[in-house]
Order: structure tokens, then C-alpha cells, then sequence
């Protein structure tokens, strides 16, 4: 912290970022170790199920893109309020759902209030703590996954709870999540410090745009390889405690294995960017040590290996969770302006939500085609080998260059040279 935490958000701004963060996968992880009493309920198929993944991911991705622009009219206080409200709202409405069709729609209004969130927040955390970026979007991926783990491990729980004579109620299973939505919104709007960060974030945002985006081969790439990541996570949220269900496994410990998972992926997420940072810039070496993780359980899986599910759960969550946090650093250093990283990070998620929703559907479809979930780890293997030398371009040295004249930095007049525009000049010069 600098003197005086002029330029730290302090920990109390750290502490409701991470209550923010756990809501953004809670409600996505719950419905997963609860499928068979849903499904037997709702009669939803497995094109459907899989739907319950796909339609938030889509949902993100879709609002991720415009949620700089929600953030230039209502300012960061105002945007992250209202993705939290959806997502209550979206949960609440489950206590009363009674077809598939309400729990479609409350999926996909939970997923626009997160990527609202998600396109906001990094931003945020950025231009709060311009000298721990690291070690902060850490912590903030750290608790996105651990609100995926609580989803996972207490949704079985309550709905065992609050089942009484029915043996399971997965209704508040579902809903539970509406009240940690609520509590972190009212938590959110109490902090005063939000007003300077937005106030100091607006000027940035003016004449920002993610459609500059479409134009930077290295948005795309950016995109591309955090969507193929993030596949892998959301086809594992899909199905993991499917697939051990078929195995002979309650959904208490299908949920168990997810939560167990998730658990590793927070500890990655808050260890590895803080790792990387203290050998240097260079975060390649760190994203390909999470992708080998990936493929050594992807792997496991596919060929039944005889090793312990715990053990598989752990390496995954590791790959997952660590390849997370870092590819939001990744964005996050490619600008040194807070609002200008923050946008390419936006066009990130964005786009890359969107191709991670895909993933879930090419899996199930592979499942009920044969009937187990073998070629669909195995797809999930390939994906992360195409990976591997994709994450060799993001050498640190080419990072001005690959994003100059992307966007028009802060008090720059049309015509003149932005900072990127600057920054590579000074890179061509050394």
C-alpha cells in the first residue's frame, strides 16, 4: 500500500469485491449436483440441461460487451447495482419455478447481471490498486471460483435441509443464492469508495469502445484462448457430478467433487498471478504449466486412469482456476490506462463467454451420442494442445505493439498520438 493509500482501495473495498465475486458462479454450480431431482421434477431432457449452462455463459458474454457502455451512462456504483439485482432476481424466481422454461429464463437473467458485473469489474479493481493488479485480480478470480464452490457443495445441502418429507428440495436449493446476491448489493452500495473510482473511471470510458475490438487480431486472440479455457470449465460444471452419478455416486458427492474442484481452482487463482508477478512480466511459462495441468486430468479422465477422483478434481481446479486469474492479468497488462484495459478486458469476456458456452452443448452432445463422457474428455484434451502454442504469443516485450492505436488514450486530441500509439514508438526505438 503507498502512503496514506492514496492510490490502495484498502481493505475494506477488497472485502466487498470478494463478496461481489462470489456471486458470479453460485447460481451457475448449483443447479449441476442437483440435476436428477430437477430433471425428474421438470422432465428436462439433456439438450435442455445443458442449456442451464449455456444460456448464462451466452448471457455473459452478450452483456460483457455492453456493459462499458452501461458503465459510461450509470457509472460503475450504478452498473455492478443493477448486474446484482438480476442476479437475485433470477434466483429468488426459482423458489417458485415450476417448468424448465422458468429455470431457462432465471439462468439467462442471471448471466446478463453477471457479465454486467464481470465487464465493470476489472476496471475497477485496476484503477483501486494500480500496484497490486496481480495480487487483486487474484483475489477477485480467486472468489469468483469460490462462489462456484459454495454453489457446488451447500446447494445439495440446503435442498437436503429444507427437503423434509420430500427428501430434497432443490427449489431453495436453487433460490439460497438470492440472499448472498442481496446482502453483497446492500454491502456494495455502502462503500463510499466506489463513488471515486467511478467518478475517476468515467472521463477514461468517454469515446472507449470494444468495437475497436473487432479490428486487433490480439483482442481476438485474447478472447479465443480465454473462451477455449473457460470451455473446459463450464463442461466440467455441466456434467462432472453427471458422470460420476453414472458411476453410482450421490448427488451430495458429485457436488463434493465440483466443490473440491472449485476449492483448488481458488487457491490457483489467488496463488499463481501473485507467483508470476514476482518472477517478472513474462506470464507465459505460468498459463503453460496451467494448461499441462488441464491435459494431465482431461487425460486421466479419458483413459479411466487409476487415480482418485480427489487427485483429478484437484489438478483441474489447479489448471482451471490458475489459467483464469492469469489470462485477466494478461488483458489487464496489455494497457497501461485502467478503462482502456478494462474495455479490452470486457471484449475478453465477452467473446470469450460466448465461445465457452459452446463447449457444454459439444460435450452433451458427444455424451448422448455414446453414451459416456470418454470422447468428450478426450475433445476437451485436444482443445488444450491447440492451447499450448497459442499461449507462446503473448510475449510481454510486443504487448504495445499488438494493441497500438487500439484505443485513444485519456486528454488525447483526434489526430494525436494515443500512449499505446507511444509505447510502441518507444518499444521500436529500444
Amino acid at each position: 500500500m503507498k502512503a496514506g493509500g492514496k492510490h490502495d482501495g484498502g481493505i475494506a473495498f477488497a472485502i466487498v469485491i470478494v463478496l461481489v465475486a462470489l456471486n458470479l458462479r453460485a447460481f451457475l454450480t448449483s443447479s449441476s449436483p442437483l440435476l436428477e431431482p430437477i430433471r425428474t421434477a421438470t422432465g428436462i431432457g439433456f439438450h435442455a440441461v445443458a442449456l442451464l449452462t449455456v444460456l448464462p455463459m451466452f448471457a455473459m458474454g452478450a452483456t460483457s460487451l455492453f456493459g462499458a457502455a452501461v458503465g459510461q451512462r450509470i457509472g460503475a456504483r450504478g452498473g455492478v447495482a443493477l448486474g446484482l439485482v438480476a442476479i437475485a432476481v433470477a434466483c429468488a424466481s426459482r423458489y417458485v419455478a415450476g417448468g424448465a422454461a422458468a429455470l431457462l429464463w432465471s439462468a439467462a437473467l442471471a448471466g446478463a447481471g453477471v457479465g454486467l458485473v464481470q465487464a465493470l469489474m476489472p476496471g475497477v479493481v485496476k484503477q483501486a490498486y494500480p500496484a497490486r493488479i496481480g495480487v487483486m485480480t487474484g483475489l477477485y478470480s480467486a472468489a469468483i471460483m469460490g462462489g462456484g464452490g459454495l454453489g457446488a457443495m451447500a446447494s445439495p445441502w440446503v435442498a437436503h435441509a429444507l427437503g423434509g418429507d420430500k427428501g430434497s428440495d432443490w427449489h431453495a436449493g436453487l433460490a439460497i443464492w438470492a440472499l448472498l446476491a442481496t446482502f453483497a448489493l446492500l454491502y456494495w452500495l455502502n462503500m463510499r469508495r466506489i463513488e471515486s473510482t467511478s467518478a475517476a473511471e468515467a472521463p477514461g470510458l468517454r469515446g472507449l469502445s470494444w468495437l475497436r475490438c473487432f479490428a486487433s487480431r490480439r483482442a481476438w486472440l485474447l478472447a479465443a484462448c480465454f473462451g477455449l479455457i473457460n470451455g473446459g470449465y463450464t463442461s466440467l460444471v455441466a456434467w462432472l457430478p453427471h458422470f460420476y452419478a453414472q458411476q453410482g455416486w450421490t448427488a451430495q458427492q458429485g457436488g463434493s467433487v465440483l466443490a473440491l474442484m472449485t476449492a483448488a481452482q481458488v487457491v490457483a487463482a489467488l496463488a499463481m498471478p501473485a507467483i508470476a508477478r514476482s518472477r517478472g512480466r513474462d506470464l507465459r511459462p505460468w498459463l503453460v504449466l496451467t494448461l499441462v495441468a488441464q491435459l494431465a486430468g482431461f487425460c486421466a479422465l479419458t483413459f479411466d486412469a487409476p487415480v482418485p477422483a480427489v487427485a483429478i478434481a484437484v489438478v483441474l481446479g489447479f489448471g482451471l482456476g490458475g489459467a483464469f486469474s492469469l489470462c485477466m492479468v494478461l488483458a489487464l497488462d496489455h494497457l497501461p490506462d485502467p478503462a482502456q484495459a478494462g474495455a479490452l478486458a470486457g471484449f475478453m469476456q465477452g467473446v470469450g463467454f460466448m465461445i465457452a458456452a459452446l463447449a457444454p452443448f459439444v460435450t452433451g452432445w458427444v455424451r448422448e451420442q455414446t453414451g459416456g463422457f470418454t470422447l468428450a474428455w478426450a475433445y476437451l484434451a485436444a482443445v488444450v494442445v491447440v492451447l499450448l502454442p497459442l499461449m507462446l504469443r503473448f510475449d510481454p516485450r510486443r504487448y504495445a505493439a499488438a494493441t497500438a492505436g487500439l484505443f485513444v488514450a485519456r486528454g488525447t486530441q483526434a489526430g494525436a498520438p494515443s500512449i499505446t500509439a507511444l509505447d510502441s514508438a518507444a518499444t521500436r526505438k529500444v
